[in-house]
Formats: structure tokens, sequence, C-alpha cells
């Protein structure tokens, strides 16, 4: 069975994508358009540079061995200094003036070769119906300078593997560095839930140890008979103290939790065409197919039927 991070994830059916690693020499300056249901990510291999999130009040100055996310998928500017702000132009056409192809290292910039900034760039993609409080509470970026050394000596190792084979020459090397990077999401996001600026997100009950205890149960076992007084025996916590506690980290009630999430379980086997109406409620821990299709039309807006053809129609015409 998997933790309670490895589960959320996994169950919004993440998938990595690099766009390319690249070879900048100044000046140069790009312009990232926005995309939906995807995490950005910007890893500094060499060099440095300035990334610019939209809504973000000041441009977040890269290292080399710095990670930023952008879990939002928002529009972002990267450019190597400040004067160059103003003169970024957008990806595809520096992809086109570039003759990048698709593979390789995409090379771009001025005559100033002295010394480049080396970038692994890409994206995590998630289901379009897929949803889960943790992804959505996340900041418009999170910055974790000097990253490969503050994850430890295997992270450090990772992103140097993932450097080397990312746009390489050599066979599979970008299906490595894709799955590689996968991981490092996973990491990422358990670094800041760790960290100081979680509970100005809502996320410290993610990382406070009863909270915990008592997601990672329901978790593990979603489609139990879960009720406030299961989940507090879970959390080590009288019934009381962690319906108060849960309320305050999560500003949710426990119940509303197991639902949402409940809920999600139940989509994404309605999105396998053999499962049934009963598959999905069993499967989500609902005992009658009524109870299920009612809260399940309460949640989301539509009967599960009705969501069946909306993403068969999506999914139909890709």
């Amino acid at each position: 069975m998997l933790d309670l991070l490895s589960d959320i994830l996994t169950n919004l059916s993440v998938r990595g994508t690099l766009y390319f690693r690249t070879s900048l020499t100044t000046p140069w300056g790009i312009e990232v358009p926005p995309f939906e249901n995807v995490v950005r990510f910007h890893f500094a291999h060499r060099g440095n540079c300035l990334i610019e999130v939209e809504g973000s009040e000041k441009p977040i100055a890269m290292a080399q061995g710095d990670l930023l996310l952008i879990p939002h998928g928002a529009s972002h500017k990267l450019y190597c200094a400040p004067e160059t702000r103003d003169s970024v132009l957008p990806l595809d056409t520096v992809i086109e003036r570039s003759g990048f192809t698709g593979s390789g290292v995409l090379v771009y910039g001025g005559d100033e070769d002295d010394h480049d900034t080396q970038l692994i760039c890409g994206h995590f993609s998630f289901e379009p119906h897929a949803k889960h409080v943790l992804m959505e509470r996340l900041p418009p970026y999170i910055h974790l300078k000097n990253y490969g050394e503050a994850a430890g000596k295997w992270m450090e190792a990772t992103l140097r593997v993932i450097g080397d084979e990312a746009g390489g020459q050599r066979m599979g090397g970008d299906l490595i560095a894709l799955k590689m990077s996968e991981a490092i999401l996973a990491q990422a996001i358990r670094s800041f839930i760790e960290s100081n600026e979680a509970p100005e997100w809502g996320l410290d009950a993610f990382s406070h140890d009863n909270l915990r205890w008592a997601l990672d149960a329901f978790h593990k076992s979603p489609n139990e008979h879960w009720t406030v007084e299961a989940l507090a025996r879970a959390a080590g916590m009288s019934r009381t103290s962690f319906a108060v506690l849960f309320q305050k980290k999560m500003a949710m009630t426990p119940m509303e939790y197991v639902t949402v999430w409940r809920i999600e379980i139940a989509k994404k086997l309605l999105m396998v065409p053999k499962n049934t109406l009963t598959d999905a409620a069993e499967g989500a821990g609902y005992a009658s197919d009524s109870a299920f299709a009612r809260v399940f039309k309460k949640e989301t807006g539509m009967t599960p039927a009705g969501f069946r053809r909306s993403f068969s129609a999506v999914h139909s015409s890709m």
C-alpha cells in the first residue's frame, strides 16, 4: 500500500514531460505561456537566471543547483538579467529561431558565450478531472535553493544524472531523465510541506504527526467505514480534539476530506470502461449505488453516467 503523498500523486495520474535542456548565452529572454493541469519545473543545472512568475511581486533569482516548481502552470518569463526583461520572446519564437527540433539541447542567445545557462525544463501533467486539496493549495511557485545538496546526496546524484541524460545522445537517456524527474516532484512537494511556509498555505496538516497518521490510514484503505471516531483513533487523539485540530489545520471537516477523496477515486474508476457504477461505488467506499450517485452529483454537479460520457467525449476528440 502507498503512503499518503504517493497515493495522492498516483491517483492524480502524474505524468512527467521534459521539454528540453538549454544552453542559453547572454543576452536572452523567454516567455512561457500558461497551461492547465500541469506543474512546470526548471532546474538550474549550470549558471543562473531570473524567473518572473505571473502574479509574483518580484523575479526569482535562480542559482546553479536551484529548482523552481510552478504548481498551477502559470505563465512566466525567464531572462538572463534585469535589462533583458522587456525584450523576452515567446517560447514558440525562441524554438523557431534556435532551430530546435525536439531532441538534443536547445541552444539560443547572444554571442557572449564565455559561460552559458543550462536549464532542465519540463512539466508534470494531471488528469483534467483530477484534483486534491494538497495540489490546489500549493503557492504560485516553490523555490528550492541549492536543491541537490539540501535534499541529500541521492537527490544531488539524481539531478546530475538528469543533467547528463536529458537531451543527450545515449539511447534511453530522455526516458531515464523523465522517470527520475517524477521522483523529484514528490521530493520537492514533501520538502515544501515540511517547511515553515506550509502553514501559510494551509498544508501543515500533512506534516503534523497525528493528523498525518489519520490521513495515511484513510488513504491506505479509503473504502473502509470511516468515521470521525475511527480517524481520531488512527491519529491517537480524542474525537473532539482531532475534529477541532483537523478543521483548524485543513479548513474543512474530516468527513469532508473523506468525501472529496472518495469522489476522486470514483472518477478514476469511472474512467475505465469495463467498470460498472457498482464497481465505482464499492471502490470509493459506498454501500449502495444510490448513495454514491447522490454524493457524486452533489460534489461534481454531474451524475456518474454524465461524468463518464464527458470523459469519453474529451478523450475521443484528442
